[in-house]
């Protein structure tokens, strides 16, 4: 059994869906299930608007309005993004509602004991705040994914519209955010 036939692959003839500048090979097509429609999916960065497949096989683009389309629907989503991540910050802070504030004794100078006072904040699970912050959770994943799928397409438009419009968003609504840095951020 060769290598093509177990993964369900196929060498693509003149019929390929690529923009006529790729080179096609075994490992670089996909099935979509069903049918027999075949794309290639491209392995390096690519500058073009012809068969462009997005997230799903029936979104193609092909001219160059559409991939203007797709570009400012691609921007405006990473920009929303960026936005709902620091909006899900904002409204944990103002939901934090059950404040405790606990005192303990610690010595103090001269022999004395002075009272500690350490205030606690948390979040009951079966809350409206936490049921709103898990699905805005969801939304957050999902988008996520759907970014990353898209800067995957290696569509150079594409892949652009996802950084420019991630760069925008925290340009736009990061301002305000603490100056705390998380740099092993990446992906949600």
């Amino acid at each position: 059994m060769s290598l093509e036939h177990h993964h369900g692959m196929s060498h693509l003839g003149s019929n390929s869906t690529m923009p006529p500048h790729h080179h096609s090979s075994p490992t670089a097509s996909h099935s979509h299930g069903g049918g027999g429609d075949m794309m290639m999916m491209p392995m390096t960065f690519y500058f073009g608007y012809k068969n462009v497949e997005l997230l799903f096989s029936g979104l193609v683009i092909n001219t160059p309005g559409e991939m203007a389309g797709a570009f400012v629907a691609i921007f405006l989503l990473a920009m929303f993004y960026e936005g709902l991540k620091i909006a899900r910050e904002s409204l944990l802070r103002k939901s934090q509602v059950s404040i405790r504030y606990n005192s303990m004794p610690v010595p103090g100078p001269n022999g004395t004991i002075l009272m500690e006072t350490h205030k606690t904040v948390g979040q009951q699970m079966l809350s409206f705040p936490h049921l709103l912050q898990t699905v805005l959770h969801i939304f957050q994943v999902v988008i996520s994914y759907f970014l990353m799928l898209i800067f995957m397409t290696y569509n150079g438009y594409l892949c652009i519209a996802v950084a420019a419009g991630a760069g925008t968003g925290y340009f736009l609504f990061s301002w305000k955010k603490a100056v705390v840095v998380d740099i092993t951020e990446h992906c949600h």
